[in-house]
């Protein structure tokens, strides 16, 4: 059975901390350790991850060099960030299959996720990233750039560039990742997301100014390569109706049409188990066999339906 295994971001770098590379080899070496046990229950991984944490730190990077050195555009930095974590993530898991006894090849590529110039979310862009700045500097940046900033906290240091974060249409290397995992390799890919990419009049790709939501990448992806099930692995144990208040409940099983119904019912928060939910429901209306959503800790426990919240056709 193959399975795209969705890392968050806190399998990599968790709030708080200050991002130093021991750090995050320390949280992907934990991820690592549950994926050499599904692949020692008999199951075909693949990995893709998010990249929030990475990203902003580049960003942040970008400005505090400006004077010195040009700034990359959001595409390059998401390239670096795929580059970094999938390094991570592909010498780790070496490492340990190796102390394991398992001869699998691991490979990064890097990805990028077509999408449409026209989508609506070029109109309104909503989803911050990189530092923040004072009123004055917002509006510097406004001038400069042309950056859409938008007052995200209280007080003078209370803006951030907001970009798009527009629908993935389709994972432009998804025939030579499907490929590779066909012939038994373990591939990091689509990390963050993917880099986002439209084509232009001239039919050839372009970076844009954007982010992709990670879970909706997956669900693409997982779709493109064959993959029996999405394992999105997130920081709690399942999704749940009533979630922070007296009521919550947890949830266990959903066919498609009721993972529908509640999220049309607003029960799951945007931008956090929203986006988990619907992409899970893509995937098992794509062809998929089963979805599911649970902790790093309860991924084995859950791929064999005893943990999470699992999605069905």
């Amino acid at each position: 059975m193959k399975v795209l295994v969705a890392l968050g971001g806190n399998a990599i770098l968790q709030r708080g901390e200050e991002g130093r590379a021991e750090e995050q080899f320390r949280h992907v070496s934990a991820a690592v350790r549950q994926i050499i046990r599904m692949i020692r229950q008999g199951y075909l991984v693949a990995v893709t991850h998010g990249n929030g944490p990475q990203v902003g730190d580049i960003l942040l990077k970008n400005e505090y060099a400006r004077s010195i050195l040009p700034p990359m555009p959001l595409d390059i930095c998401g390239a670096e960030s795929q580059g970094m974590i999938g390094y991570m993530l592909q010498q780790t898991l070496l490492n340990h299959l190796t102390t394991s006894g398992l001869e699998i090849p691991v490979i990064t590529v890097i990805t990028q996720t077509r999408v449409d110039p026209d989508d609506p979310a070029f109109l309104t862009p909503e989803k911050p990233i990189g530092p923040y700045y004072t009123g004055e500097e917002a509006g510097h940046l406004r001038e400069e750039r042309g950056w859409e900033m938008h007052r995200v906290a209280e007080g003078d240091q209370g803006f951030r560039r907001v970009v798009p974060s527009p629908d993935p249409l389709e994972i432009v290397e998804h025939e030579s990742i499907r490929t590779l995992s066909d012939e038994g390799f373990i591939v990091i890919s689509a990390g963050g997301g993917g880099i986002p990419v439209c084509e232009n009049e001239g039919g050839k790709l372009e970076g844009v100014e954007a982010v992709i939501d990670k879970d909706l990448a997956a669900e693409r992806l997982a779709t493109a390569i064959g993959a029996d099930t999405l394992l999105i692995l997130t920081d709690v144990e399942c999704a749940y109706t009533g979630f922070g208040t007296g009521s919550q409940h947890p949830i266990e099983h959903l066919s498609g049409a009721e993972a529908q119904e509640l999220l049309d019912a607003g029960e799951f928060g945007e931008g956090t188990m929203a986006p988990k939910i619907k992409a899970c429901i893509r995937f098992v209306e794509s062809g998929g066999k089963a979805a599911v959503i649970t902790s790093l800790g309860q991924a084995l426990d859950a791929l064999d339906g005893r943990a999470g919240t699992r999605i069905i056709p």
